[in-house]
């Protein structure tokens, strides 16, 4: 998956921001609380209709989103509870963006095809995570699939910025499910045996 190969080579650059920000004496916790802070900032700006500032913030908030594993690596102050807290914030940051996207088509078109597939979309990004957090609560991997957390937040930044939403919920709400189905089918093959149900 893209998204594990492009996560593997940030986190190794970002050992030096990690250090720097260390030193700041900022939990990665914090990091972690800001980051939904300015996902909730970027949906009001896609709400509002700025569409490319939104696109251009999503990016940013993105990278923002990344910090705060770099500084717990960095300081050591890798805890369970972060990566919990990491886990559910980055679903409430999600959820936010989809809602912004909801308030624009709300106001801004009659396109009602739209608000299905934001909900749609929703869903399924919501199931790609799940499935992932159900397998590795069994003690499997399940980091299968094209759509992980940062294919959704390029692809919906770039549509942003060429002021085409309604194609990146759509796509979204196709791509998403898929890959949650994928997560599904490989779970039930590294499973099938004797346990079978």
């Amino acid at each position: 998956m893209f998204s594990a190969l492009w996560g593997n080579w940030v986190r190794g650059h970002l050992q030096g921001v990690g250090l720097a920000l260390g030193r700041t004496n900022l939990s990665p916790n914090w990091f972690t609380i800001v980051g939904l802070f300015l996902n909730v900032v970027v949906a009001a700006v896609i709400a509002s209709g700025n569409l490319t500032l939104g696109g251009v913030l999503m990016l940013g908030a993105g990278a923002f989103d990344m910090l705060d594993g770099a500084v717990a690596r960095a300081t050591k102050q890798i805890t369970r509870f972060g990566g919990f807290l990491d886990s559910t914030l980055d679903r409430y940051s999600e959820a936010a963006i989809y809602f912004g996207l909801l308030v624009y088509f709300e106001r801004e078109t009659t396109n009602h095809t739209a608000v299905l597939l934001i909900y749609a979309a929703a869903i399924g990004s919501l199931m790609v995570s799940y499935a992932r957090a159900r397998a590795e609560a069994g003690g499997l991997r399940a980091e299968v699939g094209l759509f992980a957390r940062p294919e959704r937040v390029v692809l919906l930044s770039v549509f942003l910025l060429l002021q085409r939403p309604f194609w990146a919920v759509a796509i979204l709400a196709l791509l998403t499910n898929a890959t949650a189905l994928q997560r599904i089918v490989h779970v039930w093959r590294i499973t099938r045996g004797p346990e079978q149900r």
